[in-house]
């Protein structure tokens, strides 16, 4: 080996070494001196937490803490649910406070339980928070849309969406959905006949739930949008295959027998629905006549489009840019994200309020006699029987307060910032664990555990010691959409429930509320039904 030869071969090797170093240094930076430091910022402000371990952070207390409070059922029967659900919150807070650090790999969060606190983040001080990058299989399902997009693009997103949400157009759907409902509960007819007979409750309300989402997603595209719909439901299962295993960071590119049917059916949902919004675009003008016809997602974003081409084809100069339009890829992600979380919550809401309507009898049958009283035996609630249900309106607020579908929440501070005394550096994560606050007994009573709608009597301003503490469709600018929806659907089909059948919890049921993205029964929520024989009782 000559001296030139070797020579380059040296420089190769000090340039190689040189990166390992940079990277070695980065990784020590990012893995355990910055860490060191958060907790030192923190711990100098009174604020402690689990200590980090390098990598890895509290994962495996986190795993271990989880799995030992989801191996067993709630025995006896009771709503003091944190511990099994958010278990790592009930035992560190025992040990650190309501307000600590917890490290999800090398990703610190504060955990943020103050209601005072809370109404910082969403509202007097929301500018200063921002939502955070949600996990790539969760974001595959829902979608770049309302859920997760930022800034201006969402703003406007929002603006054109709202009116499918206005409780007046929702009130346009309530025929269609009863029909749905009243379809359903003839064939839970036809079930009860076996006497003793359970009926998984919560596989029919995704049902009805997927039919009625459909329906305020596509409108008068429906069919077509059902099969588009299909293909998520089979993504959603993959995705909650993967979630039940150990998260690898980039496996989801690995082109496995997993990932290549899921990289399909996001090709094949994608197409189908670039097809049906050509088809909706070339009816649209119709639809637009007619204004009995609800308004639907789909139809709202086809015409926020073809406005902004207009305006885009009569304003444009060369010297200016276009505006930012409603593209094909902006539709197909908001229907993504609609069907996603619009499922989930809304059939998750009902399964909860039919579990505990059949848990406590007293209050099924206050529910009842209001029922019957507002709407008779035999008729079909109307939108303005709906709004008279003030009893069924409590318990459905009882139900989100003890079962509320998102049990926590994440906000990221985009700058340097003090809440409520406390300074928090840019990029701190936040977690609200609002399944925490709901049962607070400092909030609500002793009773915190306890199913009582009464509390919410006065309404929901009045439930509590603190206004901000009932939050289960968030607060402020970014409150869910589709809450209105959410409680529509749960009230008429309770009443239509109510109206024809008591109901009990099967001898098969246990009690064991989990999250997969959203809380729900681990073991399902068989419930037996019986069917009512009684005159019209309306008044």
């Amino acid at each position: 080996m000559d001296n030139r030869t070797l020579l380059w071969l040296l420089i190769r090797l000090a340039v190689l070494g040189f990166i390992f170093l940079v990277f070695f240094l980065k990784v020590v930076v990012l893995l355990w001196l910055r860490p060191r430091k958060i907790q030192d910022h923190f711990s100098k402000q009174g604020i402690r937490g689990p200590p980090y371990k390098f990598f890895i952070g509290n994962v495996k207390e986190l795993m271990c803490l989880t799995l030992r409070a989801s191996s067993q059922p709630i025995t006896p029967f009771s709503h003091n649910i944190l511990p099994r659900v958010l278990s790592f919150y009930h035992h560190w807070k025992k040990i650190y406070g309501a307000t600590f650090l917890v490290w999800f790999g090398s990703t610190v969060r504060l955990t943020v339980a103050d209601p005072d606190l809370i109404r910082e983040i969403f509202a007097s001080k929301s500018d200063f928070y921002e939502k955070n990058e949600a996990h790539p299989l969760i974001k595959q399902l829902e979608g770049d849309g309302l859920l997760s997009l930022k800034g201006e693009k969402w703003a406007r997103h929002r603006k054109i969406i709202n009116p499918a949400f206005h409780m007046e157009n929702l009130k346009l759907m309530v025929p269609v959905v009863a029909g749905r409902v009243s379809e359903m509960l003839d064939r839970w007819s036809d079930i009860s006949q076996q006497e003793g007979r359970e009926i998984e409750v919560s596989d029919w309300f995704q049902n009805l739930t997927e039919d009625v989402i459909t329906r305020t997603a596509f409108g008068s595209s429906y069919e077509d949008g059902k099969a588009i719909f299909g293909l998520q439901n089979q993504q959603m299962l993959l995705a909650a295959d993967a979630f039940r295993k150990v998260f690898i960071p980039g496996y989801r590119f690995l082109p496995t027998r997993n990932n290549l049917k899921s990289w399909k059916l996001d090709k094949e949902i994608k197409q189908s629905l670039i097809k049906l919004t050509d088809l909706r675009r070339d009816n649209l003008s119709q639809e637009i006549a007619d204004e009995n016809r609800p308004k639907d997602l789909l139809g709202l974003m086809i015409q926020a489009s073809a406005k902004e081409g207009r305006a885009s084809s009569l304003h444009h100069h060369p010297s200016q840019s276009l505006p930012t339009s409603i593209t094909y890829s902006d539709i197909v992600e908001e229907c993504k994200s609609f069907f996603f979380a619009g499922k989930q919550t809304t059939s998750n809401l009902m399964t909860w309020t039919t579990v505990l309507l059949a848990m406590h009898p007293h209050w099924q049958v206050l529910a009842r006699d209001e029922v019957l009283r507002v709407c008779g035996s035999g008729e079909v609630p109307t939108k303005d029987d709906i709004v008279k249900l003030k009893t069924l309106s409590m318990i459905v607020n009882e139900s989100l307060r003890l079962y509320p579908p998102t049990v926590a929440t994440i906000r990221r501070a985009k700058v340097d910032v003090e809440l409520g005394g406390y300074k928090v550096p840019r990029g701190t994560e936040l977690l609200i664990p609002i399944l925490a606050v709901h049962h607070d007994k400092a909030i609500w009573g002793n009773d915190a555990n306890e199913f009582n709608p009464a509390r919410f009597a006065d309404g929901v301003a009045r439930a509590a010691k603190h206004p901000m503490a009932f939050v289960p469709f968030g607060l402020g600018v970014r409150t869910c959409i589709g809450q209105n929806l959410a409680v529509l659907q749960a009230k008429l089909t309770m009443a239509m429930i109510l109206q024809r059948f008591s109901f009990r919890l099967g001898s098969s049921y246990q009690h064991a509320p989990t999250v997969l993205m959203m809380l729900y029964p681990q073991h399902g929520a068989p419930i037996v039904f019986d069917r009512l024989d009684h005159k019209d009782r309306r008044l």
